[in-house]
């Protein structure tokens, strides 16, 4: 997010809304970059789409599979660029995850899966074989994936079509999805846009775009792309709010430029998605640096003062030192929120074209959906964290 960047529960208390500045002035400004069939809806509601650019982060604490929805941690799987990392969702899954084969005499076989041309190779201590690649991706996203909100997922075996006979159960252990799933995220919300707009489901519409602003946003965002997601491994535990919220709100309304043209036609999303996370995590390392040489040289007294919000007296940056900070990055945060307008309007208008370009004067509205709340009571285990966890 550099947007969300601007945005998210920003500094470190719960459950307040005052830390959203930078995800609705993005969503806003992305509506002027839109060109003229699709321009005039969305300024009848971009009111809309600017205030519900934050219900992907109030989810958070609402639904057990969002807050993984706004990050990857692409560093946990290796080094720059990350070819290693499948820009498949479900083929991810298998390279980082564990199978589980138990026979019908109860031993566990525990396979590793690797790739290999159209083929997919399984490998355990006892057994190996292999399958057609493109076959066994369809079965697993028919078969498998509406259970990916299990830890554990239990295949059933008389519907797999690859398992020998004598096999008891099958277990696939998911240890990728926890480290954030951003961009495949990107792809489900695009074709949740298409749909919404083939159907001319003006509630539909707005609830997607406003939300795929949101992940764009995220996406943007140097510390949603790294384990050390707020300085908690290099002792700058704050550091998220602080790029992300505190210097938008002390300084975008001042001078920073959001008009960025007009939106383009996005022909390789996948793509597109990926090389908005590698070239937000090329910043990583500048971000971080900064910090970590400014607090160390920047008199101590002022780096942090006191503040008032909604009738809470917290612990901030200080405008002084905030500004510090944005002056030795340049024009990082403002070029990633420009970047993030930019690839915001983008992504719309290549969802309505994807959709066949509907008639966006012809959309109808069910007034009950639109008094309807978008968060709900959740008390279970949340898969994923938030920047604020410790």
């Amino acid at each position: 997010m550099i947007l969300s960047l601007i945005l998210g529960f920003s500094y470190s208390y719960d459950g307040e809304e005052w830390g959203f500045y930078g995800h609705r002035k993005i969503n806003r400004m992305a509506v002027f970059t839109l060109p003229p069939p699709l321009v005039g809806f969305f300024k009848q509601h971009i009111d809309y789409v600017a205030e519900h650019s934050v219900d992907p982060d109030k989810r958070r604490h609402a639904t057990k599979f969002e807050a993984v929805r706004h990050y990857i941690d692409i560093d946990h799987w290796g080094t720059y660029p990350y070819d290693n990392v499948p820009r498949n969702y479900s083929k991810a899954i298998l390279k980082f995850g564990k199978v589980v084969i138990t026979d019908d005499n109860g031993r566990e076989n525990l396979y590793t899966v690797t790739e290999k041309e159209d083929s997919m190779q399984w490998n355990s201590r006892r057994n190996s074989f292999s399958v057609h690649t493109d076959s066994f991706i369809s079965y697993f996203r028919k078969e498998i994936m509406p259970s990916r909100y299990e830890d554990i997922w239990t295949v059933p075996v008389e519907a797999h079509p690859y398992w020998q006979e004598g096999t008891k159960a099958i277990e696939i252990r998911d240890s990728f999805t926890t480290y954030g799933i951003l961009p495949f995220a990107l792809e489900r919300i695009h074709y949740q846009l298409v749909r919404a707009f083939e159907s001319k489901d003006g509630n539909r519409i707005l609830r997607y775009a406003s939300d795929y602003g949101h992940y764009i946003g995220d996406a943007h965002v140097p510390l949603h792309t790294t384990e050390n997601y707020n300085g908690q491994m290099t002792n700058q535990v704050g550091i998220h709010a602080f790029w992300e919220s505190r210097i938008p709100e002390l300084f975008a309304d001042k001078g920073w430029d959001f008009f960025v043209g007009k939106a383009k036609y996005v022909n390789n999303l996948s793509d597109y998605y990926w090389d908005i996370v590698l070239d937000s995590h090329v910043y990583l390392d500048s971000v971080l640096l900064v910090e970590k040489r400014l607090s160390e040289t920047f008199p101590e007294d002022k780096q942090y003062c006191y503040d008032e919000r909604l009738e809470r007296t917290i612990r901030i940056q200080c405008p002084e030192y905030a500004e510090a900070f944005m002056n030795e990055m340049g024009t990082m945060v403002e070029d990633r929120m420009r970047a993030s307008i930019k690839a915001i309007g983008s992504l719309w208008y290549t969802a309505w074209i994807h959709a066949g370009k509907p008639d966006l004067t012809q959309v109808f509205f069910d007034e009950r959906m639109q008094q309807k709340k978008d968060t709900v009571s959740f008390n279970g285990r949340r898969i994923g964290r938030t920047h604020n966890d410790p």
